[in-house]
């Protein structure tokens, strides 16, 4: 039986990720992730019938189905598919299947750079990040070992997901998220929802045919989060004179020690520089006097060998006093959740468990 749809009608409703807080069910319509997977398709990766797309994500995650598998069934692209991620075997099958696009979150990218053995990644003619910052260092690592570009965009499940990206035919600016896709709007706003002057740090909000219909059953929600056509993200970023976006943080993960704002991922970007260091992350734990002070999780490369104190001091000769962490340790692995993002909540509940030297 043939049931008509209407453009607005909700196609699906995926939950959000939960990592800052209980998940919601963002409703997606129809034209909602049949545009955005158009401009992806047309504009960002440029995908045709000859093209075999590998998504390393999910399918219940708004990133692999729009830019994943909705756009390769409106080019007729092949997609290819592992039903779990593993770096060692994603690039046997990039090589197997003759791969031309890479979609994946950080993670995945610094888990094919640390895989053992070689791989042929000459089929490759881009690579597609999001879900998460792209740190710089691992950035310009990957291109380096594998001769290829890395693209970052930014978006959400509230936003289809694309709103920004390095387009390939424009300049790219690495470390940036790039400028906003075709009819989608982005702004930085203060608190008090006014933008804020170019280079200042305020919140991302959109606008656009990518914005959901709202949360499921959850109108008070959908109303602090759409106020005046405007999706409020909760991102943090500045916007340069080009109108290029650099994420700076989450609102919600932003350290504040002692009256001073500290950006997790600031300093993450100069753990990253450390040789021995695979992956990291940095949060707030609770001071008596300071209010919250810093802290870092911090994975070693295999083989690698770095102690905590040589960490915190790589990081203390480069950023400023207040912001170098006190607290560091090292474990195996950082915790991720189902698409390979880090789990900030789950780091903070590591560190009960695990060792860290004497803050300094």
């Amino acid at each position: 039986m043939l049931v008509e749809r209407a453009s607005d009608d909700t196609a699906v409703i995926l939950y959000t990720s939960g990592t800052t807080g209980k998940p919601k069910g963002a409703e997606l319509t129809h034209a909602n992730l049949d545009g955005n997977a158009a401009v992806t398709r047309e504009t960002l990766i440029e995908i045709g019938p000859d093209d075999v797309v590998m998504g390393c994500l999910p399918l219940f995650h708004v990133f692999g189905l729009t830019c994943g598998l909705t756009a390769s069934v409106q080019a007729g692209s092949c997609l290819t598919l592992i039903p779990r991620f593993d770096g060692a075997k994603a690039l046997e099958v990039i090589e197997r299947d003759g791969v031309t696009v890479f979609e994946g979150v950080p993670t995945m990218y610094s888990a094919m750079l640390h895989a053992t053995g070689d791989a042929d990644l000459t089929t490759i003619r881009a690579c597609i990040c999001g879900g998460a910052p792209m740190p710089v260092e691992l950035l310009r690592s990957f291109e380096e070992t594998f001769d290829c570009v890395i693209l970052e965009g930014y978006g959400l499940s509230e936003s289809s997901p694309v709103a920004c990206f390095n387009h390939p035919r424009i300049e790219r600016k690495p470390g940036t998220i790039g400028v906003p896709v075709r009819d989608v709007s982005l702004r930085v706003i203060d608190d008090g929802g006014r933008g804020v002057p170019t280079g200042e740090v305020g919140e991302i909000v959109i606008k656009g045919p990518n914005v959901m219909k709202g949360y499921w059953d959850l109108p008070e929600a959908t109303a602090e989060t759409i106020v005046d056509g405007w999706l409020r993200t909760g991102d943090l970023a500045v916007c340069d004179e080009d109108g290029y976006f650099t994420i700076v943080d989450r609102k919600k993960d932003m350290i504040i020690r002692g009256g001073y704002n500290v950006y997790p991922r600031e300093i993450e970007e100069v753990i990253y520089e450390h040789p021995a260091v695979a992956e990291t992350a940095v949060v707030g734990v609770p001071h008596p006097d300071l209010g919250e002070d810093v802290a870092a999780a911090v994975a070693l490369k295999p083989g690698a060998t770095a102690t905590a104190e040589e960490i915190r001091d790589f990081v203390k000769e480069r950023v400023a006093p207040y912001k170098y962490p006190r607290h560091v340790w090292i474990t195996d692995e950082l915790p991720k959740g189902p698409t390979g993002k880090l789990l900030r909540r789950a780091v903070r509940t590591l560190r009960s468990t695990a060792p860290s030297p004497s803050p300094a």
